[in-house]
């Protein structure tokens, strides 16, 4: 028997976290995920149950979660790392697991997004919702980013193609689109005539030439590109009514300071009005950062430490990024939620996790996981167990389940793992 259900489902499959996914069973299985992109399908269908492990055997959850507890109350330096595919309330519980086993945590955002996260949650950079890019935007960039890849419904369901309260004739007419990247992409031909392909780790010179365009100067750039495509760039920047820049992990990685560009933001907005988006790609990666900054000030890169009085002292620098724990051996205990060290660091820095007792808390299959002393799997979040998120914007977002697997949530087994210890 199939079935439609009747309301629309939230996919988390990236951080859009489109809600408006139909979903069809059959019986109790996953048949569709109508209007989800082929991310978002892949998500919601693998709902493949998986059994917790010790040292490679299976175990039940309840066993390995005993397991997981012993080694964290054990540990003298322990880490806790990722998050960014739980709910916002495993990563509060997780939070309180960090100070209550005085530990570092941090997340993915610390090799990327984070800067620029961190930027917006102090009020430094200007940005907006992405019903504020459907119903005003007029002109879009997307520097660094292909959303067509890592957002596939960006376009079509806020940014370039649907009409907006003040965008009537839709896309080509009523809006503008340009690339800026190292080279040509799915979101670079959408564009057309205004995609600027630039060198890698020249975006902070372009960014200084477009300054000095602005207020009438001649740009100047040591790269091959033609004076007069940075005039028209500029015009079309200065022109806009209301323009939004979609910031890629191509801007966070080409070692353009945050600094940099606050000031160029600022700078274009004493012409016009631009906002900026952090293309964050895990769907509550923003979560996260909000939530770790609502409790230390620090958006990741966290340490507890317990004082001579017995109080918890927040310390944060470089040292406490996942990246230098595990290069510099710091940690004894590593517990990874939700994402996997092999596929998303240098394997340089990800194979010492060979070195320490590792925990890992997923639904998915990793290739970390063949290293791990303890699996503990829960279930998928926004499909098995609800919870709440953040949307790469800012919109907080409710997840309700689709399905019930009888696994725990992440928010779940983080508590049951503070009462073991």
């Amino acid at each position: 028997m199939i079935f439609l259900r009747n309301k629309y489902s939230v996919c988390p499959g990236c951080s859009l976290l489109c809600d408006d996914i139909e979903i069809e069973m059959k019986g109790t299985e996953i048949d569709k995920a109508n209007n989800a992109c082929i991310k978002g399908v892949s998500r919601i269908k693998d709902t493949k149950k998986l059994e917790s492990k010790i040292d490679g055997n299976e175990v039940n959850q309840d066993e390995a979660i005993f397991k997981a507890a012993e080694l964290l109350q054990n540990a003298n330096n322990p880490l806790i790392f990722g998050l960014d595919n739980s709910t916002t309330e495993a990563q509060l519980e997780a939070i309180k697991l960090a100070k209550l086993i005085s530990a570092t945590i941090d997340d993915n955002s610390s090799f990327c997004q984070g800067p620029i996260v961190n930027a917006i949650l102090k009020n430094e950079l200007k940005t907006c919702t992405l019903d504020d890019v459907r119903d005003y935007a007029d002109v879009l960039v997307f520097w660094g980013a292909d959303p067509s890849n890592s957002h596939p419904r960006l376009n079509s369901k806020y940014a370039y193609y649907p009409r907006g309260k003040e965008r009537q004739r839709g896309w080509d007419e009523d809006r503008t689109a340009i690339a800026i990247d190292v080279r040509e992409s799915s979101s670079s031909v959408l564009c057309k005539d205004n995609f600027y392909q630039i060198p890698p780790r020249s975006d902070g010179e372009l960014m200084t030439a477009l300054s000095s365009a602005f207020s009438g100067k001649m740009p100047k750039v040591s790269f091959d590109i033609e004076t007069q495509r940075i005039l028209k760039l500029s015009n079309i920047l200065k022109k806009a009514k209301y323009g939004v820049i979609f910031a890629g992990l191509g801007l966070t990685y080409s070692q353009t300071g945050i600094e940099t560009i606050k000031n160029f933001l600022t700078e274009l907005n004493t012409y016009s009005n631009f906002h900026l988006i952090p293309m964050v790609g895990h769907y509550n990666m923003r979560g996260f950062n909000q939530a770790l900054y609502n409790e230390t000030g620090y958006v990741n890169r966290v340490k507890f430490v317990k004082n001579e009085s017995g109080n918890l002292d927040i310390k944060h620098g470089l040292q406490y990024s996942v990246l230098e724990q595990l290069n510099n051996k710091e940690p004894d205990t590593v517990l990874i939620i939700g994402t996997d060290p092999f596929t998303s660091m240098p394997h340089s820095v990800a194979k010492k996790l060979k070195e320490v007792p590792t925990i890992i808390i997923d639904p998915c299959e990793t290739l970390t996981e063949k290293i791990a002393d303890v699996v503990i799997r829960s279930a998928k979040s926004g499909i098995e167990c609800g919870g709440n998120a953040i949307r790469i914007d800012g919109t907080c977002v409710e997840l309700v389940p689709i399905i019930n697997s009888g696994c725990l949530c992440d928010e779940h087994i983080i508590c049951k793992i503070m009462e073991e210890i």
